[in-house]
């Protein structure tokens, strides 16, 4: 099955311009987890360069990023930014054949290199070292994560809270 992955880097008018996203945005982790073919959403402000708001999502397939993008809220949160909070916003799109998890274990050196299912993401990290059993850090949805997981249990506070 491939998975479809989108990239998008925005360039703020002004850091009030982005504030006023944030508030447009608050609610977007809510209507995501409901969304069908939704899996996974990133996001970070560039290290260097404030404006610039990076993020990056995973579907199930292009069509269930389509109708992300024809979704109401998400239409209209759109068109709201496009008005003045947004100066540039750079969209690139990839579809994904394979994706693969590498991990080597800090307790027994055991690598390990498979097949990882996006779709289960959560539920792949969480699987300790086939060897030693120990169990690798993994970051939790909570209000100030950058993430949102489709198979994370209990989606927790808005999205773009910091």
């Amino acid at each position: 099955m491939a998975i479809y992955l989108s990239m998008q880097r925005v360039r703020f008018s002004s850091p009030d311009g982005y504030e006023k996203f944030k508030v447009v945005f608050a609610d977007v982790r809510n209507h995501l987890k409901k969304h069908p073919g939704f899996l996974h959403l990133t996001w970070w402000d560039h290290p260097d360069d404030p404006t610039w708001f990076n993020e990056v999502s995973f579907w199930s397939s292009k069509e269930a990023l389509t109708s992300w993008h024809m979704d109401t809220y998400h239409k209209h949160a759109k068109e709201w930014a496009a008005r003045g909070a947004i100066m540039e916003d750079i969209i690139t799109n990839f579809e994904l054949t394979s994706t693969r998890l590498l991990r080597v274990c800090p307790c027994c050196g055991n690598f390990n290199d498979r097949a990882f299912d996006l779709a289960r993401e959560q539920q792949e990290l969480a699987t300790p070292c086939q060897k030693c059993g120990f169990h690798f850090p993994m970051l939790a949805e909570t209000p100030n994560s950058t993430a949102v997981y489709q198979d994370a249990p209990g989606a927790v506070g808005s999205a773009l809270e910091r």
